[in-house]
């Protein structure tokens, strides 16, 4: 077992270091900055299944590091949780398969509301059809999954995660974010303790 656990350690790793890097991930990171820290937008980020769930994590590490952001659920946006979508907003959409009908119809569901809305689109299929909508695409490289009937999002979704943490850090150097800006977002827990006694630190 010892050896096989391995393997997968490796494959993910693999997996990560074969993500496609280009000038896409600089666009993201300037359209994201441009439309939530110069216009006053949010950042929207939304998936379905376990993609949504990366998306949920996202928008709250945006949010925490200083990049206002909300999880917006695709069906739940279907009856009602659109208006969540405002003027000078941008989506960050998550699909492995490029193509997922609840993202499809969100993406036509909020240019309907708001029709200048940019969209960034991480994704294993950046040929699909949801690319055609987007401004930027991000491609995870499309890894096989470590699971071993090949079909559960597992390195799929490490890679998504990743990629998140990528736009994440790169805002954070963008916008200056600091020790103590941290530390007004984290009161409480250990992070909160460890934040302030850094942003006095460094004072």
């Amino acid at each position: 077992m010892i050896n096989e656990i391995k393997q997968i350690l490796e494959h993910e790793a693999k997996s990560i270091l074969n993500i496609p890097i280009d000038s896409c991930y600089e666009k993201a990171i300037d359209l994201i900055y441009e439309r939530v820290h110069v216009k006053r937008g949010k950042l929207v980020a939304s998936g379905m299944g376990k993609a949504g769930q990366i998306a949920l994590n996202m928008a709250t590490t945006f949010s925490s590091t200083g990049t206002p952001a909300v999880f917006l659920h695709p069906s739940e946006a279907q009856h009602g949780d659109l208006g969540i979508i405002q003027e000078n907003d941008i989506l960050i959409l998550i699909s492995n398969s490029g193509k997922t009908r609840e993202i499809i119809e969100l993406t036509h569901l909020a240019r309907r509301l708001q029709p200048g809305i940019p969209i960034i689109l991480i994704t294993g299929n950046p040929n699909g059809e949801l690319s055609s909508e987007a401004e930027v695409t991000l491609s995870t490289g499309n890894p096989k999954e470590v699971c071993i009937l090949g079909l559960t999002p597992t390195t799929s979704t490490t890679a998504m995660t990743v990629i998140g943490d990528v736009l994440v850090v790169q805002l954070m150097k963008k916008i200056n974010f600091t020790a103590e800006d941290y530390a007004k977002r984290h009161h409480g827990g250990y992070l909160g303790v460890l934040s302030r006694k850094q942003s006095t630190e460094d004072k």
